[in-house]
Protein backbone atom coordinates (compact mmCIF):
# COMPACT_ATOMS: atom_id res chain seq x y z
CA UNK A 1 0.00 0.00 0.00
CA UNK A 2 1.17 3.39 -0.76
CA UNK A 3 1.20 6.29 1.59
CA UNK A 4 -1.68 7.98 -0.18
CA UNK A 5 -3.79 4.92 0.24
CA UNK A 6 -3.06 4.92 3.92
CA UNK A 7 -3.95 8.58 4.20
CA UNK A 8 -7.15 8.10 2.28
CA UNK A 9 -8.16 5.18 4.46
CA UNK A 10 -7.45 7.17 7.64
CA UNK A 11 -9.32 10.21 6.38
CA UNK A 12 -12.26 8.06 5.42
CA UNK A 13 -12.28 6.48 8.85
CA UNK A 14 -12.37 9.89 10.46
CA UNK A 15 -15.27 10.95 8.23
CA UNK A 16 -17.14 7.77 9.04
CA UNK A 17 -16.55 8.37 12.73
CA UNK A 18 -17.95 11.89 12.52
CA UNK A 19 -20.95 10.69 10.57
CA UNK A 20 -21.72 8.12 13.24
CA UNK A 21 -21.42 10.74 15.97
CA UNK A 22 -23.62 13.25 14.04
CA UNK A 23 -26.22 10.56 13.53
CA UNK A 24 -26.40 10.00 17.25
CA UNK A 25 -26.62 13.73 18.00
CA UNK A 26 -29.43 14.24 15.42
CA UNK A 27 -31.36 11.38 16.82
CA UNK A 28 -30.98 12.74 20.30
CA UNK A 29 -32.09 16.28 19.18
CA UNK A 30 -35.11 15.05 17.15
CA UNK A 31 -36.52 13.32 20.19
CA UNK A 32 -36.65 16.10 22.85
CA UNK A 33 -37.62 15.38 26.42
CA UNK A 34 -41.28 15.45 27.42
CA UNK A 35 -40.82 18.49 29.69
CA UNK A 36 -39.40 20.58 26.82
CA UNK A 37 -42.28 19.61 24.58
CA UNK A 38 -44.87 20.79 27.14
CA UNK A 39 -43.06 24.05 27.73
CA UNK A 40 -42.91 24.69 24.02
CA UNK A 41 -46.66 24.09 23.68
CA UNK A 42 -47.39 26.44 26.56
CA UNK A 43 -45.21 29.12 25.03
CA UNK A 44 -46.97 28.72 21.70
CA UNK A 45 -50.39 29.20 23.42
CA UNK A 46 -49.11 32.26 25.20
CA UNK A 47 -47.81 33.66 21.92
CA UNK A 48 -51.19 33.06 20.27
CA UNK A 49 -52.97 34.63 23.23
CA UNK A 50 -50.71 37.67 23.15
CA UNK A 51 -51.25 38.01 19.43
CA UNK A 52 -55.01 37.93 20.02
CA UNK A 53 -54.65 40.56 22.74
CA UNK A 54 -52.52 42.61 20.38
CA UNK A 55 -55.25 42.47 17.72
CA UNK A 56 -57.87 43.47 20.29
CA UNK A 57 -55.66 46.28 21.50
CA UNK A 58 -55.21 47.52 17.95
CA UNK A 59 -58.98 47.42 17.36
CA UNK A 60 -59.56 49.25 20.63
CA UNK A 61 -57.02 51.89 19.66
CA UNK A 62 -58.75 52.36 16.31
CA UNK A 63 -62.12 52.74 18.05
CA UNK A 64 -60.61 55.19 20.48
CA UNK A 65 -59.16 57.15 17.59
CA UNK A 66 -62.61 57.26 15.97
CA UNK A 67 -64.20 58.35 19.24
CA UNK A 68 -61.56 61.04 19.61
CA UNK A 69 -62.30 62.33 16.11
CA UNK A 70 -66.04 62.37 16.84
CA UNK A 71 -65.44 64.03 20.19
CA UNK A 72 -63.30 66.70 18.56
CA UNK A 73 -66.03 67.33 15.98
CA UNK A 74 -68.67 67.58 18.73
CA UNK A 75 -66.44 69.92 20.72
CA UNK A 76 -65.99 72.11 17.66
CA UNK A 77 -69.77 72.17 17.11
CA UNK A 78 -70.43 72.99 20.77
CA UNK A 79 -67.82 75.75 20.72
CA UNK A 80 -69.45 77.26 17.60
CA UNK A 81 -72.88 77.00 19.23
CA UNK A 82 -71.59 78.65 22.40
CA UNK A 83 -70.16 81.49 20.37
CA UNK A 84 -73.49 81.94 18.60
CA UNK A 85 -75.37 81.86 21.90
CA UNK A 86 -72.97 84.37 23.41
CA UNK A 87 -73.55 86.69 20.47
CA UNK A 88 -77.32 86.28 20.75
CA UNK A 89 -77.15 86.80 24.51
CA UNK A 90 -75.20 90.01 24.06
CA UNK A 91 -77.74 91.20 21.49
CA UNK A 92 -80.62 90.21 23.76
CA UNK A 93 -78.99 92.01 26.68
CA UNK A 94 -78.74 95.17 24.60
CA UNK A 95 -82.38 94.84 23.47
CA UNK A 96 -83.48 94.12 27.05
CA UNK A 97 -81.72 97.19 28.30
CA UNK A 98 -83.36 99.23 25.53
CA UNK A 99 -86.77 97.74 26.39
CA UNK A 100 -86.28 98.47 30.07
CA UNK A 101 -85.38 102.04 29.21
CA UNK A 102 -88.47 102.35 27.01
CA UNK A 103 -90.68 100.84 29.73
CA UNK A 104 -89.26 103.22 32.30
CA UNK A 105 -89.86 106.13 29.95
CA UNK A 106 -93.45 104.97 29.32
CA UNK A 107 -94.02 104.62 33.05
CA UNK A 108 -92.68 108.11 33.55
CA UNK A 109 -94.95 109.42 30.78
CA UNK A 110 -97.95 107.60 32.27
CA UNK A 111 -97.27 109.05 35.70
CA UNK A 112 -96.92 112.50 34.19
CA UNK A 113 -100.17 112.11 32.25
CA UNK A 114 -101.95 110.77 35.33
CA UNK A 115 -100.85 113.82 37.27
CA UNK A 116 -102.03 116.05 34.43
CA UNK A 117 -105.33 114.17 34.31
CA UNK A 118 -105.84 114.61 38.05
CA UNK A 119 -105.02 118.30 37.74
CA UNK A 120 -107.48 118.79 34.87
CA UNK A 121 -110.20 116.80 36.65
CA UNK A 122 -109.72 118.86 39.76
CA UNK A 123 -109.86 122.04 37.70
CA UNK A 124 -113.02 120.86 35.93
CA UNK A 125 -114.61 119.85 39.21
CA UNK A 126 -113.84 123.26 40.69
CA UNK A 127 -115.32 125.02 37.65
CA UNK A 128 -118.38 122.83 37.06
CA UNK A 129 -119.21 121.60 40.52
CA UNK A 130 -122.98 121.41 40.79
CA UNK A 131 -123.52 122.51 37.18
CA UNK A 132 -125.07 119.24 35.97
CA UNK A 133 -128.65 118.48 36.92
CA UNK A 134 -128.46 114.80 35.92
CA UNK A 135 -125.77 112.13 36.07
CA UNK A 136 -125.05 109.28 33.73
CA UNK A 137 -122.41 106.58 34.03
CA UNK A 138 -121.73 104.29 31.11
CA UNK A 139 -119.96 100.93 31.32
CA UNK A 140 -116.52 101.77 32.64
CA UNK A 141 -117.46 105.50 32.67
CA UNK A 142 -117.03 105.64 28.88
CA UNK A 143 -118.32 109.20 28.43
CA UNK A 144 -116.45 110.15 25.29
CA UNK A 145 -117.79 112.00 22.27
CA UNK A 146 -114.92 114.07 20.92
CA UNK A 147 -116.02 117.20 19.08
CA UNK A 148 -119.73 117.10 19.98
CA UNK A 149 -121.06 120.34 21.37
CA UNK A 150 -123.77 119.44 23.88
CA UNK A 151 -124.19 122.92 25.34
CA UNK A 152 -126.22 125.87 24.11
CA UNK A 153 -129.06 128.10 25.28
CA UNK A 154 -131.75 126.15 23.39
CA UNK A 155 -131.01 122.49 22.65
CA UNK A 156 -133.26 120.46 20.36
CA UNK A 157 -132.90 116.66 20.33
CA UNK A 158 -134.54 114.70 17.48
CA UNK A 159 -134.75 110.95 18.09
CA UNK A 160 -135.48 108.47 15.30
CA UNK A 161 -138.32 106.24 16.56
CA UNK A 162 -139.00 104.38 13.31
CA UNK A 163 -139.16 100.59 13.05
CA UNK A 164 -135.56 100.44 11.76
CA UNK A 165 -134.39 101.37 15.28
CA UNK A 166 -135.33 97.85 16.41
CA UNK A 167 -132.11 96.28 15.09
CA UNK A 168 -129.03 96.82 12.93
CA UNK A 169 -130.01 94.09 10.45
CA UNK A 170 -132.99 94.31 8.12
CA UNK A 171 -134.11 90.72 8.66
CA UNK A 172 -134.21 91.26 12.43
CA UNK A 173 -136.13 94.51 11.99
CA UNK A 174 -138.77 92.69 9.95
CA UNK A 175 -138.95 89.94 12.55
CA UNK A 176 -139.13 92.26 15.58
CA UNK A 177 -141.70 94.70 14.19
CA UNK A 178 -144.26 91.87 14.26
CA UNK A 179 -143.57 91.09 17.92
CA UNK A 180 -145.13 92.56 21.04
CA UNK A 181 -144.40 96.06 22.31
CA UNK A 182 -142.48 94.65 25.29
CA UNK A 183 -140.09 92.87 22.95
CA UNK A 184 -139.68 96.02 20.85
CA UNK A 185 -138.87 98.11 23.92
CA UNK A 186 -136.18 95.62 24.90
CA UNK A 187 -134.45 95.87 21.52
CA UNK A 188 -130.77 96.50 22.09
CA UNK A 189 -130.45 99.20 19.44
CA UNK A 190 -133.44 101.16 20.78
CA UNK A 191 -132.20 100.90 24.35
CA UNK A 192 -128.80 102.17 23.17
CA UNK A 193 -130.46 105.20 21.54
CA UNK A 194 -132.37 105.97 24.75
CA UNK A 195 -129.16 105.62 26.78
CA UNK A 196 -127.49 108.07 24.37
CA UNK A 197 -130.28 110.61 24.98
CA UNK A 198 -129.86 110.00 28.70
CA UNK A 199 -126.13 110.74 28.40
CA UNK A 200 -126.77 113.88 26.37
CA UNK A 201 -129.35 115.12 28.87
CA UNK A 202 -126.81 114.73 31.67
CA UNK A 203 -124.56 117.23 29.86
CA UNK A 204 -127.16 120.01 29.44
CA UNK A 205 -126.24 123.23 31.30
CA UNK A 206 -128.76 124.01 34.08
CA UNK A 207 -129.46 127.46 32.69
CA UNK A 208 -130.33 126.20 29.20
CA UNK A 209 -133.63 125.15 27.66
CA UNK A 210 -134.36 121.92 25.86
CA UNK A 211 -136.89 120.02 23.82
CA UNK A 212 -136.92 116.35 22.79
CA UNK A 213 -138.91 115.13 19.78
CA UNK A 214 -139.30 111.64 18.35
CA UNK A 215 -139.92 111.14 14.65
CA UNK A 216 -141.05 108.29 12.40
CA UNK A 217 -143.76 108.96 9.84
CA UNK A 218 -144.74 111.90 12.08
CA UNK A 219 -142.84 114.10 14.52
CA UNK A 220 -144.10 114.74 18.04
CA UNK A 221 -142.64 115.97 21.36
CA UNK A 222 -141.82 113.36 23.98
CA UNK A 223 -143.83 115.26 26.58
CA UNK A 224 -147.38 115.74 25.33
CA UNK A 225 -148.68 119.31 25.22
CA UNK A 226 -145.21 120.85 24.83
CA UNK A 227 -145.26 121.14 21.05
CA UNK A 228 -143.17 124.21 20.07
CA UNK A 229 -142.43 125.06 23.71
CA UNK A 230 -138.96 125.25 25.23
CA UNK A 231 -138.58 123.44 28.54
CA UNK A 232 -136.26 124.57 31.33
CA UNK A 233 -133.47 122.21 32.29
CA UNK A 234 -133.68 123.69 35.79
CA UNK A 235 -133.41 121.06 38.49
CA UNK A 236 -133.76 118.24 35.95
CA UNK A 237 -137.30 117.20 36.84
CA UNK A 238 -138.63 117.74 33.32
CA UNK A 239 -135.58 116.03 31.84
CA UNK A 240 -136.17 112.98 34.01
CA UNK A 241 -139.82 112.85 32.99
CA UNK A 242 -138.92 113.14 29.31
CA UNK A 243 -136.43 110.27 29.57
CA UNK A 244 -139.02 108.11 31.35
CA UNK A 245 -141.59 108.74 28.59
CA UNK A 246 -138.97 108.03 25.92
CA UNK A 247 -138.24 104.66 27.51
CA UNK A 248 -141.92 103.72 26.99
CA UNK A 249 -141.99 104.87 23.34
CA UNK A 250 -142.27 101.98 20.86
CA UNK A 251 -140.32 102.29 17.56
CA UNK A 252 -142.62 101.83 14.56
CA UNK A 253 -143.49 102.97 11.02
CA UNK A 254 -141.21 104.68 8.49
CA UNK A 255 -138.80 107.63 8.62
CA UNK A 256 -139.97 111.12 7.62
CA UNK A 257 -136.95 113.44 8.04
CA UNK A 258 -138.67 116.38 6.34
CA UNK A 259 -141.25 116.59 9.10
CA UNK A 260 -138.49 116.22 11.73
CA UNK A 261 -136.35 119.07 10.36
CA UNK A 262 -139.45 121.25 10.00
CA UNK A 263 -139.63 121.32 13.82
CA UNK A 264 -136.51 123.51 13.79
CA UNK A 265 -138.54 126.23 12.03
CA UNK A 266 -141.52 125.77 14.34
CA UNK A 267 -139.57 126.46 17.52
CA UNK A 268 -139.71 130.06 18.67
CA UNK A 269 -137.06 131.18 19.23
CA UNK A 270 -135.14 128.75 17.07
CA UNK A 271 -132.64 126.34 18.64
CA UNK A 272 -128.95 127.17 18.66
CA UNK A 273 -127.95 123.50 18.83
CA UNK A 274 -129.65 120.51 17.18
CA UNK A 275 -128.74 116.90 17.93
CA UNK A 276 -130.20 114.18 15.69
CA UNK A 277 -130.12 110.49 16.60
CA UNK A 278 -130.83 108.50 13.44
CA UNK A 279 -129.87 105.20 11.83
CA UNK A 280 -130.65 105.53 8.11
CA UNK A 281 -131.87 107.73 5.29
CA UNK A 282 -135.59 108.64 5.24
CA UNK A 283 -138.06 106.29 3.59
CA UNK A 284 -140.81 108.87 3.07
CA UNK A 285 -141.32 112.65 2.79
CA UNK A 286 -144.92 112.75 3.99
CA UNK A 287 -146.86 111.30 6.94
CA UNK A 288 -148.47 108.71 4.67
CA UNK A 289 -147.37 106.88 1.54
CA UNK A 290 -148.69 104.12 -0.63
CA UNK A 291 -145.23 103.06 -1.77
CA UNK A 292 -144.30 99.50 -0.80
CA UNK A 293 -140.64 99.77 -1.81
CA UNK A 294 -138.29 102.76 -1.86
CA UNK A 295 -135.01 102.75 -3.84
CA UNK A 296 -131.71 104.10 -2.61
CA UNK A 297 -131.85 107.06 -4.98
CA UNK A 298 -135.33 107.97 -3.76
CA UNK A 299 -134.16 107.87 -0.16
CA UNK A 300 -131.31 110.24 -1.04
CA UNK A 301 -133.81 112.55 -2.71
CA UNK A 302 -136.00 112.49 0.40
CA UNK A 303 -132.95 113.36 2.49
CA UNK A 304 -131.95 116.35 0.36
CA UNK A 305 -135.55 117.58 0.36
CA UNK A 306 -135.56 117.36 4.15
CA UNK A 307 -132.32 119.38 4.36
CA UNK A 308 -134.05 122.36 2.78
CA UNK A 309 -136.16 122.66 5.95
CA UNK A 310 -133.07 123.46 8.08
CA UNK A 311 -132.54 127.22 8.61
CA UNK A 312 -129.04 128.54 8.00
CA UNK A 313 -126.71 129.22 10.90
CA UNK A 314 -127.92 126.35 13.09
CA UNK A 315 -125.43 123.50 13.71
CA UNK A 316 -126.86 120.02 13.25
CA UNK A 317 -124.98 117.26 15.09
CA UNK A 318 -125.57 113.72 13.84
CA UNK A 319 -125.31 110.56 15.97
CA UNK A 320 -125.60 107.71 13.46
CA UNK A 321 -126.50 104.15 14.51
CA UNK A 322 -125.44 102.31 11.31
CA UNK A 323 -128.08 100.26 9.53
CA UNK A 324 -127.24 97.22 7.42
CA UNK A 325 -127.22 97.99 3.68
CA UNK A 326 -127.70 101.77 3.97
CA UNK A 327 -124.24 102.75 2.73
CA UNK A 328 -125.21 106.26 1.61
CA UNK A 329 -126.43 107.30 5.05
CA UNK A 330 -122.98 107.92 6.53
CA UNK A 331 -121.90 110.11 3.61
CA UNK A 332 -125.17 112.06 3.44
CA UNK A 333 -125.31 112.80 7.17
CA UNK A 334 -121.62 113.66 7.33
CA UNK A 335 -122.14 116.23 4.58
CA UNK A 336 -125.15 117.61 6.47
CA UNK A 337 -123.10 118.03 9.67
CA UNK A 338 -120.22 119.55 7.70
CA UNK A 339 -122.40 122.09 5.87
CA UNK A 340 -124.19 123.24 9.03
CA UNK A 341 -121.06 123.42 11.20
CA UNK A 342 -122.05 120.50 13.40
CA UNK A 343 -120.33 117.19 14.07
CA UNK A 344 -120.94 113.68 12.78
CA UNK A 345 -120.38 110.50 14.77
CA UNK A 346 -121.00 106.86 13.99
CA UNK A 347 -121.87 105.26 17.33
CA UNK A 348 -120.17 102.04 18.39
CA UNK A 349 -122.17 99.12 19.78
CA UNK A 350 -120.91 99.59 23.36
CA UNK A 351 -121.57 103.33 23.79
CA UNK A 352 -122.48 104.93 26.07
Amino acid sequence: MSFLDCMSCGFGAVILFFMIINSQVTRTTDAPPQELQGETTRLEFEILDQRKNLVLARNTMEELDDEQVRAEDEISRIIALLEKLKAELQKEDKETVAKIERVEKLKSDIERLEEEKKRLLALEASQESGSKVRTFTGAGDRQYLTGLKVGGQRILVLVDASASMLDRKIVNVIRRRNMSDDVKLRSRKWRQAIASVDWLAAQFPPASKFQIYTFNNETRPVLKGTDGVWLDVGDGEQLDRAIRVLRRTVPENGTNMKDAFNVINQMNPRPDNVIVLVDSLPTMNAPETDRGMVTGQERLRFHYEAETEIPSGIPVNILLYPMEGDYNAAIAYWLLAYRTGGSFMSISKDWP
